[in-house]
């Protein structure tokens, strides 16, 4: 008797496990279920929030690229009217020294010139000082001058010392200007400064010596601008 009251209890005691076990079955494999939905929704946020973020940023890195090519043109744009503006002032350089090369080449001898006036204006009056009647020699031989041998001489005084007036004003007009004659008469020949045009001996003087000179000489701030022509004595032996 006690044996079929104790497997009848140990039978409901299993029963009832069975009956708990499948109770808590139903639970566990729907909360698996949800956590897992659950684990999907957070990974598909993520991935929207990760694509969102990448968008950004390259959206962020595409406005700096923008921006970077944006002030790179104007850059650019500034470089370029600042060449531009170079080449303009060196061609506006170039025109103004041009003309002021040209302007200088064409005026160079302004001062020398001006200097030159005084020169003329004392041989016109040299010239101006000659009367008419003595200016041809058909005229001069028929004038009453020709007869007056003191005004006749007075004449040819006042000519010569007008012409030794505008020769001696002449000489000073090229000093300034750098340029001043040589007169190597009695020096000893020099074949940079002087051209002999001929040689003959001469007792008294030194060999190689000027005696004579035909045209003088002109110097340019010491170059030789042309050399006088001289006649040198000869060496007898």
């Amino acid at each position: 008797m006690l044996s079929v009251v104790r497997n009848a209890a140990v039978a409901s005691a299993r029963q009832s496990t069975a009956l708990n076990v499948s109770r808590l079955a139903v639970p566990i494999g729907i909360r698996r279920g949800y956590a897992t939905e659950n684990n999907n929704n957070e990974e598909k946020k993520q991935e929207e929030n990760d694509k969102q973020q990448a968008a950004a940023e390259e959206k962020k890195e595409e406005n700096d690229a923008t921006k970077l090519l944006s002030e790179k043109d104007k850059k650019i744009a500034e470089l370029q009217d600042a060449y531009i503006r170079c080449l303009a002032d060196q061609e506006n350089l170039r025109e103004r020294t041009r003309k002021e090369i040209e302007s200088a080449r064409e005026f160079a001898i302004q001062k020398f010139a001006k200097d030159l006036l005084d020169t003329v204006d004392i041989l016109g009056m040299a010239l101006t000082a000659v009367p008419e009647t003595l200016r041809t020699k058909q005229a001069a031989l028929e004038s009453e001058l020709a007869q007056d041998v003191e005004k006749l001489a007075d004449q040819l005084s006042n000519l010569y010392t007008g012409v030794s007036m505008t020769e001696t004003e002449l000489l000073k007009a090229l000093k300034r200007h750098g340029v001043e004659q040589d007169n190597p008469e009695g020096q000893e020949f020099n074949p940079n400064k002087h051209q002999a045009l001929f040689q003959t001996p001469m007792a008294g003087k030194d060999a190689n010596t000027v005696f004579v000179v035909q045209k003088m000489g002109y110097t340019l701030k010491g170059r030789v601008l042309r050399p006088a022509q001289v006649g040198v004595v000869a060496d007898t032996q």
